[in-house]
């Protein structure tokens, strides 16, 4: 998905394909056809020669296939060299994670994948609120990362008596001030939470008791009332009391991803202070890899090392694993000329492709939490060990 959205078509050269599933693939073989027959009129002669070549590629490419995938097909391709007048022609293609239901056909500067993004996005949601009674704040637990919605600075005066006012009247006063409160945040939060249609649960947090007075007058949405997990004490409100919510939330959020990553990269970091099973830095863990000696592959999110065909202007030849950054400070050995790039290939996904044939669990780490840039800084890839290699 990251090499696919960073791609950039000079003109409206990028053909993207969305086979559904158990849709007939000679149709769609069919439809390009048309459409190449239609890509002749193209007045630019370099962007009819890259879409009409494109097409040609996908129709070869889909002829190789006895049926449609059991979830559909994805199919991209097009000119991709950064060079104007140089044509790079590439192809991808995929069985979606899950079942295709849109036929897309569509040439644009950019490929088209909001259908994908929706199979890939975190699907566990969480509604947060915290609050006491001078403030209340509403959030989201969003896959691993806590985004901060709304704040609410309530009236609701302190339990001290005014003077000239009997108690009676100063607890009615505040009691009204108190419901008043309660029921903008219910409104504020309904309206959030309510958007969300993966929606697993509301936890609801904050020091002393104003979060169970708010649980137990049932304010919020009568539909996401069966929602509310529970209630957590907390020493803050604001920002920091949602961040230790969500920590002190482990029983309730125990499919929570930020949790789990936490968990495992607790264990990690543990370990490696201890000096156990664990390895880090793409050299190591590559090389323990290769042994089938790896249990768990840890790659972070932001892991930007690619493997790259590299070739200078005397045509001699390199492939090099490397950070993308230093993909424009590459010298030939030979010659010393500098090196331009003829394909590449990320890291992350060769590591994980490789792992599965050795059985290796692959955990993508975000950068999202305080671990995970952790992680990232110590290389981005690593892993624990089925047993301890000297």
């Amino acid at each position: 998905m990251k090499e696919l959205e960073a791609i950039r078509g000079r003109h409206t050269e990028l053909v993207s394909v969305y086979v559904p599933a158990e849709y007939n693939l000679a149709e769609i073989v069919n439809q390009i056809n048309t459409e190449k027959s239609t890509a002749i009129n193209i007045k630019s002669k370099g962007t009819r020669k890259n879409v009409v070549d494109a097409l040609e590629k996908i129709v070869q490419h889909l002829r190789v296939f006895r049926g449609t995938p059991h979830n559909g097909l994805v199919v991209f391709c097009g000119n991709v060299s950064e060079t104007e007048g140089k044509q790079d022609l590439k192809i991808w293609s995929f069985e979606p994670p899950e079942k295709m239901t849109t036929k897309i056909y569509w040439c644009d500067q950019v490929f088209v994948l909001d259908p994908l993004r929706e199979m890939v996005s975190e699907k566990e949601v969480y509604g947060l609120i915290v609050m006491d009674s001078s403030e209340a704040d509403i959030g989201l637990l969003y896959g691993k990362k806590i985004v901060k919605l709304k704040h609410i600075d309530s009236l609701v005066a302190g339990k001290a008596i005014k003077g000239g006012m009997s108690q009676r009247r100063y607890d009615r006063i505040r009691e009204e001030a108190i419901n008043e409160f309660f029921t903008e945040v219910a409104e504020l939060a309904s309206d959030s939470f309510m958007k969300q249609k993966e929606l697993k649960g509301i936890i609801i947090g904050g020091p002393g008791p104003i979060k169970d007075q708010f649980v137990k007058g049932e304010y919020l949405n009568y539909q996401l009332i069966p929602k509310i997990l529970g209630t957590k004490d907390t020493g803050y409100t604001g920002e920091q009391g949602l961040e230790e919510m969500v920590q002190r939330s482990e029983d309730l959020l125990k499919e929570a991803a930020v949790l789990k990553e936490r968990q495992l990269m607790e264990k990690f970091f543990i370990e490696l202070q201890k000096g156990g099973n664990v390895v880090y830095g793409y050299t190591q863990t590559i090389e323990v890899l290769n042994l089938g000696a790896l249990e768990t592959l840890l790659v972070s999110e932001d892991f930007d090392w690619i493997r790259a065909k590299l070739k200078c202007d005397n045509t001699h030849e390199a492939e090099r694993d490397l950070p993308e950054s230093e993909l424009g400070r590459q010298i030939c050995e030979v010659c010393g000329q500098a090196m331009k790039v003829e394909d590449k290939d990320y890291l992350g996904e060769l590591l994980s492709e490789k792992a599965q044939n050795f059985g290796t669990v692959v955990e993508i780490i975000s950068t999202d939490t305080k671990e995970g840039q952790q992680f990232k800084q110590l290389g981005g890839v690593g892993g624990f060990l089925r047993y301890k290699i000297r």
